[in-house]
């Protein structure tokens, strides 16, 4: 076995990236306060091939250098766009025709192993804040919530970890992955 280098690893430049067919798939970032998960949600969008990503509220935006840190330069291929307002970012998206799924813990949240995504529609999913979560207005807009099984201590994952989590289970199941 042999690590491959960047040239092997084939990797498409910027422009072909932004013109290339991309994941269905929105990110939303619900008041997200550190800029290392920023960042890295810019990094893991950019990985998936996701559509966009909004940042809503006190999220930062680029450009920023603690975003750069951990998105190495995604954020000059993700689209991005900034919405001071949660909920008018949610509603605008439900009206552009996104299922909207709240990334929470609720009293009626499906565990994200059983939830079967139907690959002809499209994919909006929010995820909160790092100590506060997913604000409620937003929980009561979303066409559900969504749960990851945890079996320690703690009830949450970093919320970059989610991303990764969540996003790769998504394109799995919808096979948006190329071959």
């Amino acid at each position: 076995m042999q690590k491959l280098s960047m040239d092997q690893l084939n990797r498409v430049d910027v422009e072909t990236f932004k013109s290339q067919e991309k994941t269905p798939l929105v990110i939303v970032l619900d008041n997200v306060r550190s800029m290392h998960n920023v960042g890295s949600a810019f990094r893991t969008a950019d990985a998936f091939a996701i559509d966009k990503i909004v940042l809503c509220g006190i999220t930062a935006t680029p450009p920023h250098r603690e975003i750069e840190k951990t998105a190495l330069g995604a954020t000059q291929s993700v689209t991005w766009e900034y919405e001071k307002d949660s909920v008018e970012a949610i509603k605008k998206l439900k009206t552009e025709g996104f299922e909207v799924y709240a990334i929470e813990q609720t009293n009626n949240s499906v565990s994200l192993e059983t939830f079967e995504p139907v690959t002809s529609k499209k994919y909006a999913v929010v995820f909160g804040n790092e100590v506060h979560g997913v604000e409620e207005d937003i929980i009561s807009l979303a066409n559900g919530t969504l749960e990851i099984p945890q079996f320690g201590t703690k009830h949450s994952f970093n919320v970059s970890v989610t991303i990764g989590i969540v996003l790769w289970d998504l394109i799995n199941k919808t096979k948006f992955i190329k071959k």
